[in-house]
């Protein structure tokens, strides 16, 4: 349920409350928001919990939680959040620009594509190190060698670095070297692999798993959130159909509809959704037009040869003519990219 704090309320007020509700035996997540402060309490609910807390000090109400998911639900917050990683910014107006290639190569191919994404107005650099791959015996990336290579180019351009971790032992090694730990679509369920991103306190891009629905995708989200994170973005990457046209599905109206749902920001994969160069265009202006607070793309400075998804990689001519594209529908909305 939802502690809701008069206008106001002082800190004392707010500190009290929070150690009411851990008193009751349940979790409490304090949610500053532009008029007044919220505190979901998240646990098993007893009969007698509402009328504990609605008398305290402070308090203007006490509502329960009605969707599944807690921390992320709009019933908890109101206003949009916007996750920052340095000059990245993403949500609550802001529309934040993800590129880089699918896998870290060499120091030419991540240092030639930073400046370049950069130069055309991303503010974040995506990379692989660990790739997980269907086959074996496709390149797994770089491992250790490539995060380094990635905090290279992050000093020289000062891009964020968005990168996946694929395991729990990784964390700690990937945080050293990320802004942005990004859980890949394989691994949307990975329940302590979600745990361990949450405690590890950096921004998270969480994507979607190919067959989840959008009630999976939020309380996937709200595993990291309840670990006391709550810089998580969450990333429609397409599900898989019985279409073949496409590399997945990319179903647009899934982000007005967790828009009506979460207050957490909602950043598109248009690469990964289609599979396709020519696709990829304006399938990111289609998502920005849909309301998507960010975009991921797959930019590569000689797709022909990348060791991995240059089937769908734009090369670097091509990110310019998209940001421009994507910058021209974004004005039409009055946001800026």
């Amino acid at each position: 349920m939802i502690v809701v704090m008069e206008k106001g309320a002082t800190g004392p007020q707010i500190q009290h409350m929070v150690q009411r509700v851990e008193a009751l035996g349940l979790k409490a997540h304090v949610i500053q928001g532009t008029e007044r402060t919220v505190i979901a309490a998240i646990g098993e609910k007893r009969s007698e919990t509402k009328e504990a807390l609605a008398s305290g000090p402070g308090v203007a109400d006490v509502v329960p939680i009605l969707a599944p998911y807690k921390v992320a639900s709009r019933e908890v917050k109101k206003e949009p959040t916007q996750v920052t990683a340095m000059r990245l910014k993403v949500g609550a107006g802001a529309v934040g620009i993800i590129a880089g290639p699918c896998s870290v190569e060499n120091e030419e191919q991540i240092l030639t594509t930073a400046r370049a994404v950069r130069a055309a107005g991303a503010t974040a650099l995506r990379g692989g190190a660990f790739k997980p791959r269907t086959s074996p015996y496709s390149f797994q990336g770089l491992k250790d060698e490539g995060l380094k290579l990635l905090a290279m180019a992050r000093k020289e351009t000062g891009l964020a670095i968005v990168t996946e971790v694929m395991a729990t032992e990784d964390v700690e090694l990937v945080s050293e070297y990320a802004d942005v730990l990004q859980v890949g679509a394989r691994n949307m369920q990975n329940y302590r692999l979600l745990e361990a991103v949450g405690k590890a306190g950096r921004p998270v891009l969480l994507k979607r798993g190919p067959s989840a629905t959008m009630e999976e995708l939020l309380l996937a989200a709200e595993y990291i959130l309840n670990e006391g994170n709550p810089h998580v973005m969450l990333c429609e990457r397409g599900i898989r159909t019985f279409e073949s046209h496409t590399r997945f599905t990319l179903p647009l109206a899934t982000v007005p509809y967790l828009h009506h749902k979460t207050h957490l920001p909602i950043v598109v994969d248009p690469s990964h959704g289609t599979g396709h160069t020519y696709l990829v265009p304006d399938m990111a202006a289609a998502s920005i037009a849909a309301g998507a607070d960010g975009l991921i793309l797959e930019v590569h400075p000689d797709p022909e040869r990348a060791l991995s998804d240059g089937y769908q990689s734009l090369n670097l001519p091509q990110f310019a003519e998209t940001m421009a594209k994507c910058r021209a529908v974004a004005a039409a909305l009055g946001k800026s990219v």
